[in-house]
């Protein structure tokens, strides 16, 4: 006889021993902007690698499947952009038509470079009550490619749970955030473009088109452009230490947005309505507050997860009305004089639900990693 059937309805066993309820909780990460790996297939350094943690996202996966944590049901929740797909090169250049197996061959390189990850989700994965939900986010768009969720559920050896914008359950709203601004809104209707082309690809949002056709270019001279805030700070250092740099890129960006505008593209679906709302909504970490706000005047939501902002969060508006985000795994230079310099926080979001029946609850929490005596520093 196997041990279910040992096991009556009530938690006791046909032995008569009473075992206590399963023990749950959640995990939730998100953008970790995985890329190539540091270092590149011809050994050179790849200056376009954002995630430094790959030793640490080990651990951190290993701590909550094993241990204290090893009878627990479990579910790891990657709430978008885990995948840097828009920052990977397709063959030596960067695609803003990307078909199906344009982002195949583009995830089968980040998996090439980042495989100590993916071995350590697949043990996850291969646990007992563990599970792994992965959320769709603006960077890495290409999972919505069945060809690319197939592959990777092969690479877990486990069937993965993916959701394309939302993920709710049990008063939880937990979704990537880049649906609340406009320049990275996709199209919920409108995954795909087919129209006069010869195969489908994928719907970009502008923002990344404006990244793949125009911030990348910047990122070549200053690579950690994207990385800075206040992003106003910045702008106003730069007028003063890089002012011609500065001009050019100015005029560089208006004449992106005035050929967004007129120049017609089957390739590009963005309404004129829709880049006016690109310029005046314009952030480089926007504030999702105000957006998780309304999501949570829903009478069934209790708690909004979001992450895409890069800047970690919690916000209670009552007792019963609790916004996180997740931030990032990746580096920010900060240029306020509180926290001048790089900053790396591995944050995170742990649901746990109560023993006794009660609403699940979020705290917002920090990885800090296995004790090292010593360990490489990150050089770039």
């Amino acid at each position: 006889m196997d041990d279910a059937a040992l096991v009556k309805d009530n938690g006791e066993s046909n032995t008569g021993e009473v075992r206590p309820p399963v023990k749950k909780i959640k995990v939730v990460i998100s953008d970790l902007h995985l890329g190539k790996g540091r270092i590149l297939e011809n050994g050179g350094l790849n200056s376009l690698e954002e995630f430094y943690y790959g030793e640490k996202l080990v651990e951190f996966i290993h701590y909550y499947s094993t241990g204290i944590y090893r009878d627990h049901e479990v579910e790891l929740v990657i709430n978008g952009d885990f995948l840097n797909c828009l920052q990977v090169d397709y063959r030596g250049h960067f695609l803003t038509v990307i078909t199906e197996q344009v982002a195949l061959e583009v995830i089968q390189s980040i998996v090439r470079g980042h495989e100590k990850v993916f071995k350590a989700m697949g043990e996850f994965a291969s646990r007992p009550g563990k599970s792994i939900t992965y959320i769709v986010g603006n960077h890495d768009q290409s999972m919505l490619w069945p060809a690319c969720r197939n592959y990777l559920n092969q690479v877990i050896g486990a069937q993965i749970r993916y959701k394309n914008i939302v993920y709710f359950f049990d008063g939880v709203h937990i979704e990537h955030g880049h649906m609340h601004e406009a320049a990275n809104r996709m199209d919920p209707k409108k995954f795909f473009l087919k129209k006069d082309l010869p195969e489908p690809i994928l719907n970009l949002p502008f923002g990344s088109h404006f990244f793949v056709e125009h911030v990348l270019r910047i990122k070549e001279k200053y690579p950690h452009i994207d990385k800075i805030r206040p992003f106003s700070k910045m702008i106003r250092w730069a007028m003063i230490n890089e002012t011609w740099a500065m001009v050019v890129t100015f005029w560089m960006t208006v004449w992106y947005f005035v050929r967004s505008i007129f120049v017609a593209d089957p390739r590009r679906a963005w309404p004129f309505r829709r880049v006016v709302q690109v310029v005046l909504e314009s952030a480089i970490f926007p504030d999702l507050s105000e957006s998780a706000r309304k999501v949570l005047q829903d009478e069934r939501v209790h708690t909004v997860i979001f992450g895409h902002s890069h800047v970690y969060q919690y916000r209670q508006w009552s007792s019963n009305k609790e916004y996180f985000n997740t931030g990032t795994w990746t580096e920010i230079t900060s240029l306020d004089i509180v926290s001048l310099g790089k900053i790396t926080k591995l944050t995170y979001v742990l649901i746990e639900y109560p023993e006794d029946g009660g609403r699940p609850r979020g705290r917002l929490k920090e990885w800090k990693g296995y004790h090292r005596i010593e360990e490489d520093v990150a050089v770039s």
